[in-house]
């Protein structure tokens, strides 16, 4: 059984995003059917500590259907009880979501309420679209509706979502309309559902984006195939080498590595990474060399449940020798 958080403000926080969690596994599967892959997405529990510091359940897409990858996670997690923690709870809808199809975008959104013993509280507001191919309409239509969606905190979101989401070492940056907003509190004039309205609103786009791209789709050719595997394998460098939650999420605890890297594409390939790695500086090359000695030797390598499990202890250990700053 999971203890959940006694705030008022953290119970409102999670049964809302468990609300848009539900509401966006519901219109995934319509989608999916809509494209005659019908797609289950299985239900998995998680717990910290044994359910007594709160935890989690995620939606993870069964494969041979209209994604490649798909997980959409809602947790809590409170140390009320631990004196030696200096937050109170933290409550998170985290989704990550990548279709099969190389011409249909992934999506990453991530929206989290956190409470501090201090008593200061503020919300974490993530969402970017992330083709591998990109199409300039999709583009347009995702940045208007972050405009909308955000308002007077478009601009700042933006600036920082550009920057999050950059990786200097490759020259590139992951995705093509970025928004962040870490430690917001809004204003005086700032609506109470601020950030859920935003990511109801960020879901609402993406299914129109995902349902056109879906309907009366063509086979992929050899080509766009490998566009999406390489672009798969600048998502797999960047969520393992630059993301803070991710990195923060695995050294924290254990309990729930395969959930924590849920946003990883189902394959990578070797032969780019292995590339990227001989040009990386220190210590970031001896990092990728240890994901590398987890990663099937293959071109096409699979990243399944297990090597997940390799990846996250490759990190841990890597950060032993190499301490974040």
């Amino acid at each position: 059984m999971r203890i959940a958080a006694s705030s008022q403000q953290a119970q409102q926080a999670l049964n809302q995003l468990t609300t848009l969690q539900r509401y966006f596994v519901e219109q995934l599967q319509q989608v999916a059917t809509q494209a005659s892959l019908p797609t289950e997405f299985t239900a998995v529990e998680w717990l910290r500590d044994q359910g007594q510091h709160g935890g989690g359940e995620r939606f993870e897409a069964q494969p041979n259907g209209l994604f490649n990858r798909a997980s959409v996670n809602v947790s809590q997690i409170q140390y009320e009880n631990n004196p030696d923690k200096s937050f109170a709870s933290a409550t998170a809808l985290s989704t990550i979501i990548h279709p099969d199809h190389p011409l249909a975008p992934s999506i990453h959104i991530h929206v989290s309420w956190t409470e501090l013993k201090s008593g200061k509280k503020y919300w974490r507001i993530m969402a970017d679209l992330n083709p591998a191919i990109e199409d300039k309409t999709d583009t347009t239509l995702f940045l208007h509706m972050l405009e909308q969606a955000s308002g007077e905190f478009f601009h700042q979101g933006i600036a920082a979502g550009d920057e999050y989401f950059n990786i200097p070492v490759l020259k590139k940056r992951r995705g093509v309309a970025h928004f962040y907003l870490e430690g917001f509190v809004g204003n005086e004039t700032t609506p109470e559902n601020y950030a859920i309205d935003f990511a109801k609103q960020v879901i609402d786009c993406y299914i129109k984006i995902l349902s056109k791209k879906s309907t009366n789709m063509l086979p992929a050719t050899a080509e766009q195939k490998q566009l999406q595997l390489n672009y798969h394998t600048l998502y797999f460098f960047q969520v393992l080498t630059l993301d803070k939650g991710t990195t923060a999420g695995l050294l924290i605890h254990n309990q729930n590595d395969v959930g924590t890297l849920g946003s990883i594409p189902a394959h990578i390939n070797r032969e780019l990474l292995t590339q990227w790695a001989n040009v990386a500086p220190e210590p970031l090359n001896a990092l990728l060399a240890s994901l590398l000695a987890v990663v099937p030797k293959e071109k096409v390598a699979a990243i399944s449940s297990e090597v997940k499990a390799e990846i996250a202890q490759a990190l841990r250990q890597h950060y032993q020798t190499h301490p974040l700053n």
